[in-house]
This record gives structure tokens, C-alpha cells and sequence, in this order.
């Protein structure tokens, strides 16, 4: 197994976000796709939040922490969010999905409870560089 050094882990963390630029995070309910590029089957979308052009802050040791994301004013629908995916600025080419909790997950929310036509906000998000492939 190969292993890359903490300076490129930031660069390909940052090569990766950068895709995130002008996108949308959306937070889903459900069981999550084995992985990103999977399809999704049955899931609810909950949320929907735009980012702003410069969607994460430069990486350091492989992780990029999210720049201020603009909260979802009035969400899609009632459920539990389980799941998230980050999208390209054309709204559909997945960049990353990761896990939903109100701590340790990749993304963190003041409660998974999502209620249709709430706020949703995003307390952080980041998004890891393995250090080995």
C-alpha cells in the first residue's frame, strides 16, 4: 500500500473541494449509497445548502475544513438526516458524500431531525485526504 505525504494529502484535498465551488451540500435521509459514485435509492432529500465560490479554506495535513455555508431557510421534507453529498456547481456531478451526526461525523448538525419548511444550518464540515491509497 502506497502512502503520500502530508503536503500532497493537502493538495489532493484541496484539488477534490475545489469541485465543491458554487455547488450545494444535500443532506438526505435514508440508508446512504455504498459510495459517491452510486446512485441514490429511496432517499429523501432534507436540505439543500449552496456554497459559496471559495467552498472550503485551503487544506492542512490532508483535511480542508468548509467555508461559511449558506443555511437551508426553509428545508425539503421531514425525516432524519443520515447522509450528505457534495455537488459540483452544475448540480448534479457528486464530488463526495459522508456521514450526518451532531458530533464526530463528517458533517455536523446542531440535530438530525430535519422538519419540513426549518431552518437547517451546518455547524462544520470537512472532507479528509486518505494518507494511503
Amino acid at each position: 500500500m502506497a502512502s503520500i505525504t502530508n503536503a500532497q494529502r493537502s493538495r489532493a484535498a484541496d484539488a477534490v473541494t475545489a469541485r465543491a465551488n458554487n455547488g450545494r451540500l444535500r443532506i438526505y435521509s435514508g440508508t446512504a449509497p455504498a459510495d459517491a459514485n452510486a446512485a441514490l435509492s429511496g432517499n429523501t432529500l432534507l436540505a439543500d445548502l449552496p456554497f459559496g465560490a471559495t467552498a472550503f479554506a485551503a487544506a492542512a495535513n490532508g483535511v480542508a475544513t468548509a467555508n461559511a455555508i449558506t443555511t437551508d431557510s426553509s428545508a425539503d421534507a421531514t425525516g432524519t438526516a443520515t447522509f450528505f453529498r457534495a455537488l459540483e456547481s452544475d448540480l448534479t456531478t457528486v464530488v463526495f458524500q459522508g456521514t450526518v451526526g451532531t458530533s464526530g461525523a463528517e458533517l455536523n448538525l446542531s440535530s438530525v431531525s430535519v422538519i419540513a419548511g426549518g431552518p437547517v444550518s451546518v455547524s462544520s464540515l470537512t472532507y479528509t485526504q486518505a494518507a494511503s491509497s
